[in-house]
Parts: structure tokens; C-alpha cells; sequence
């Protein structure tokens, strides 16, 4: 914790619900692992609260304030949704909001084996999802653009991790990628982040959606890439059967976006089999696995 950063305990999420929401302040609150720009408790059965820890500004928090409720009816899976809104305060200067809570368990924790169950259910999910953004929508500052302007990071995560004899295939996917005709359809909303700490599953398939703080309006590659990324092998076929809606050029560009997803969540387990700050040592076999899914192709 730094010195700017504000210890987050059990005590003080109540003492902010009595001050704000004191109707909920006799909840059971419980701390939910996991997070790093947020840090979630879980309250009573059914809500969250989610309060900004690492990240700098309140923008991710506010844009699932405004737009979740809107997509949320319409999203065939639980997804969390905003219903009290914490205001910074003396007792804790950033925002908090009370959200629904989305049962299941992170998928990064557990597994998926009913695999065709679970490439309809994401195909289904993300037909709902994508479609075109009002034009007020968020626009995507670090993400959701064309892979050839994502050259940097993909490089800085290819060097970072030991790939011995898989470098030339992955290199390779992420070539083609980069080659590939650029989104012309119009802007449409984008999860942004859908990675195994962001999908929860039950019963052994993809049960609920989380974290939509980086959603955007854009190309729709970005979440497509979580074909290979978060489905068991041989299901990325299927997925895109199902999702009927992306074209050649657009399964070029998710393919290099999953390998380089891959490679970050491979990056993230090392730095926490090392110890580092942020690291997460079971996400480096999950990336592992999503690589390999990944050079199978579709």
C-alpha cells in the first residue's frame, strides 16, 4: 500500500454505508479476493460494493454508473448493475457504488467442462452486446484499436515471456493480425476487459459477465478474442458459428488480440510467481493454455 492509498477494511464500508446508505449499513460485508484498480465486498447476498482503490481517476466507476443500466436489461447473462452511488467524502475521498451481485465464481478460479454450452452462451452474450453505439458512448484511449497499433505492447509482453520454441507461430498469428483490413462497420459497444477474472461460471459454463469498466463503443475484435482466450479448446469454431456476425478479417484480428492477451496473462502469472505488485501466479497457466488455443486456430 502506498502512501496515498487508503486501507480499505470492513469497518470502513460500513461506516460509509451508515453515512450514505444507512438502510444497508446492517448487511453482512464480507471481502471478495481479487481486484486491483477496485476493491470489492460483498454485501448481504445479493449487492457488492465496489470502491476505487488503484485507479487514478473515477472514470471507469462513473461510466458503469451511466451506461450499465442501460445494457444490463438487455444482456442475456447477470452482469452487475449499479443501484447506490458512494460519493467521496472526508472519511474516503473516491467514489463507491453499491452493485448487484453476479454469483458464480471467477472463471481464473475455476473451469469450464461443459464447452459447447459455454461457446453459445459467450457467442449469445456478445451478439446481444454488440451492437451500435449511441454516439455518446465511450470511446476506447488505450484499447480496442487496430492490432497494428498495439505493436508496442504485443512486443514489450513477446519479449517479457520465455516462449522457446513457439515464438516464430506466435509472431506469425500476430502478423497476420497486424495485415488484416481494418473495422468499417459502425462504432459498437464493447466490453473491453473479458479476460478469466472477469467472467464468472457455475455449473460448469459461463454464468455471469463482470468488471465493464472499459467498455467502449469501437471494433468488436477486442471481445472476440475471448474465443481462445476463456473457452476450452476447440470451441472457438463453434463460437463464431453461433456469432454468425464476424467476418474473416475481424477473426484475424481477434486471433492476434487473444495471443496477445495470452501473453500478458502468461506475463502476470510470472511476475506472481516472483512476487511483484499486481502479479497473479495462476494466471500464467491460464494464458499458457489460452496460447496454445490460440495457435490451434479456429
Amino acid at each position: 500500500m502506498t502512501n496515498t492509498e487508503i486501507e480499505i477494511t470492513a469497518d470502513l464500508v460500513r461506516d460509509l454505508l451508515r453515512e450514505q446508505h444507512p438502510d444497508l449499513a446492517g448487511l453482512a460485508i464480507r471481502e471478495v479476493a481479487g481486484g486491483w484498480g477496485n476493491q470489492m465486498w460483498r454485501l448481504g447476498d445479493e449487492l457488492a460494493v465496489r470502491m476505487q482503490r488503484m485507479d487514478p481517476t473515477p472514470e471507469l466507476q462513473l461510466k458503469e454508473r451511466r451506461w450499465l443500466p442501460v445494457l444490463a436489461p438487455r444482456l442475456p447473462l447477470p452482469v452487475p448493475t449499479p443501484v447506490r452511488f458512494g460519493e467521496p467524502s472526508s472519511r474516503f475521498p473516491k467514489h463507491w457504488t453499491v452493485m448487484t451481485w453476479v454469483p458464480g465464481e471467477p472463471l481464473d478460479h475455476g473451469s469450464i467442462s461443459r464447452g459447447a454450452h459455454a461457446a453459445d452462451t459467450l457467442a449469445g452474450f456478445l451478439r446481444a452486446l454488440h451492437v451500435e453505439a449511441p454516439a455518446e458512448a465511450p470511446i476506447a484511449r488505450d484499447r480496442g484499436a487496430h492490432p497494428r497499433h498495439c505493436t508496442d505492447g504485443f512486443d514489450n509482453f513477446f519479449h517479457a515471456i520465455s516462449l522457446n520454441d513457439l515464438a516464430d507461430d506466435v509472431r506469425a498469428v500476430w502478423d497476420d493480425a497486424v495485415a488484416a483490413p481494418e473495422w468499417e462497420g459502425p462504432p459498437l459497444w464493447v466490453h473491453g476487459d473479458l479476460h478469466p477474472a472477469n467472467v464468472v461460471v457455475s455449473d460448469g459454463t459461463l454464468s455471469g459477465i463482470v468488471d465493464f469498466g472499459d467498455m467502449f463503443a469501437g471494433d468488436p475484435a477486442l471481445d472476440l478474442a475471448a474465443a481462445w482466450v476463456l473457452l476450452p479448446a476447440g470451441m472457438a469454431s463453434r463460437f463464431f458459428d453461433m456469432y454468425e456476425h464476424a467476418d474473416e478479417a475481424a477473426i484475424r484480428r481477434a486471433r492476434g488480440l487473444a495471443a496477445m492477451k495470452s501473453l500478458f496473462l502468461m506475463l502476470m502469472g510470472q511476475n506472481g510467481e516472483r512476487g511483484l505488485p499486481g502479479g497473479k501466479a495462476n494466471w500464467g497457466p491460464a494464458g499458457r493454455a489460452a496460447l496454445e488455443r490460440v495457435l490451434k486456430g479456429v
